[in-house]
């Protein structure tokens, strides 16, 4: 176990020497026996979480930090040339350095290096604006999905992307919309292909919104 040292310091004489070892192999005895129970001993630890082990944005380059990761995750929004120009023109700070972007990392498209998943929302309310996949290419990234309609907002689940969209209707305010629509997109013949659509209609009377009469 590392931290345990395996020099000893000689004392005076061979009495003291004898107790000194004792003393040692006790204490190496008490921190293997701790080591291999749950509880008050050191944690075993498995293999890591696919979840903490975020990619580098760059290729080649270490693991990122999650700051250098949003960091880099805007450079790639910017420099994107699929990207509007009201989403580039938008992606302000909301304070300091910290911008309206979700990052989340996950194996989408089949290779071998985790995609980056971009989520860009506005900074006053947090309205997806854009959402966008990049895939490893090479010694950079590839975008490989874009959707531009807000509201908007795309997941990685179990190795699909799942886009929700939310759903406006007459009268509806920003904070309740009608209803959304849920599409499942899986990687099919290097392109994203949609694999399943759930609409779901909200309530009205739930959240103190009242219905709007429609006309016939």
């Amino acid at each position: 176990m590392r931290g345990v040292g395996t020099t000893v310091p000689r004392p005076g004489g061979p009495l003291k020497a004898v107790i000194a070892a004792v003393a040692v192999l006790a204490a190496l005895g008490l921190l293997v026996s701790a080591c291999g129970t749950g509880g008050t001993g050191a944690r075993d630890e498995g293999p890591a979480s696919d979840s903490v082990s975020a990619g580098a944005v760059e290729a080649g380059t270490p693991s990122a930090s999650p700051t250098r990761a949003r960091a880099d995750a805007i450079r790639l929004v910017r420099a994107d040339p699929g990207v509007s120009a009201a989403v580039k023109r938008d992606l302000k700070p909301c304070f300091g350095d910290e911008y309206p972007v979700d990052v989340s990392y996950g194996n989408l498209t089949g290779g071998t290096a985790d995609d980056v998943l971009v989520n860009v929302m506005t900074c006053g309310d947090a309205v997806g604006v854009g959402s966008y996949v990049y895939r490893e290419d090479g010694d950079a990234y590839k975008n490989v999905f874009r959707a531009e309609e807000p509201p908007v907002y795309a997941e990685i689940d179990r190795g699909d992307l799942v886009v929700t969209q939310q759903v406006y209707g007459k009268g509806d305010s920003l904070e309740y919309p009608s209803g959304e629509q849920v599409i499942t997109y899986r990687w099919t013949a290097n392109r994203f292909a949609e694999r399943a659509r759930t609409t779901n209609d909200y309530s009205k009377v739930v959240g103190g919104e009242t219905p709007v009469p429609t006309e016939n």
